[in-house]
């Protein structure tokens, strides 16, 4: 059918990410540092991803796309509030004790980049040249208290969960291995099975890249145990 549905110009976009939050349909991604239009059955037409992009690169068009899918849009969504049914070690419920309440400090963060989610960042951005490079689970600096001193000082930070983000990592990364001089590699990975996907597309860019680049796996649990 012809329908009005909207278009994103890849050449104005810088990544920001702002239209895929602002997409209440789910219709818009992030990939490889670029708004991506992945279900043009999910786009409602509403344009309420316009007025979000600081760029001006998107538009409306009026084309041949499928039909709106409201159905498939409201069962996205309740999908995303249900808890995960499949078994999987990462999605098992653990209760982490504490002990008794410190006293609050400010520390200083240690970030030294942004953003962090390896679907955001671009390919050749200048903190990369000559870089220790921290590719980390999302949840690694959750389970573990030092993670800001011992883990980020002194290093770009990446962060993606490879069960979560529909995305190829690898290629992302072999293409900023291939781009820049990287110094090392550090992967913080968590214990669940499924974190294993993080080292491997790590491993697979530093080989597709061609280039001898140190790499340093450290594998976190839950409750902030390391093991090397």
């Amino acid at each position: 059918m012809i329908r009005r549905i909207i278009t994103i110009d890849e050449e104005k976009c810088n990544g920001c990410g702002l239209c895929a939050k602002a997409c209440h349909e789910g219709a818009i991604d992030m990939i490889d540092g670029k708004a991506k239009l992945l279900r043009e059955d999910y786009c409602d037409g509403l344009g309420d991803c316009l007025p979000a992009c600081p760029m001006n690169a998107i538009s409306f068009e009026e084309r041949e796309a499928p039909a709106y899918n409201e159905a498939a849009v409201l069962a996205a969504k309740r999908a995303k509030e249900e808890p995960l049914g499949c078994g999987c070690p990462g999605s098992a419920c653990q209760s982490i004790p504490h002990g008794h309440h410190r006293k609050e400090v400010s520390v200083p963060s240690e970030l030294a980049n942004f953003p962090v989610q390896i679907k955001l960042l671009p390919l050749n951005a200048p903190y990369f040249e000559g870089a220790d490079l921290l590719i980390s689970a999302d949840c690694a600096a959750y389970s573990y208290g030092n993670f800001h001193r011992d883990f980020m000082r002194d290093k770009v930070t990446m962060i993606g969960c490879p069960k979560l983000d529909a995305v190829d990592y690898a290629e992302k990364l072999t293409q900023i291995f291939k781009c820049n001089h990287i110094r090392s590699v550090t992967v913080t990975r968590m214990t669940v099975p499924c974190c294993g996907g993080l080292s491997y597309a790590v491993k697979t860019a530093i080989e597709s890249s061609g280039k001898n680049i140190p790499l340093h796996i450290v594998t976190i649990s839950p409750d902030g145990n390391i093991f090397m």
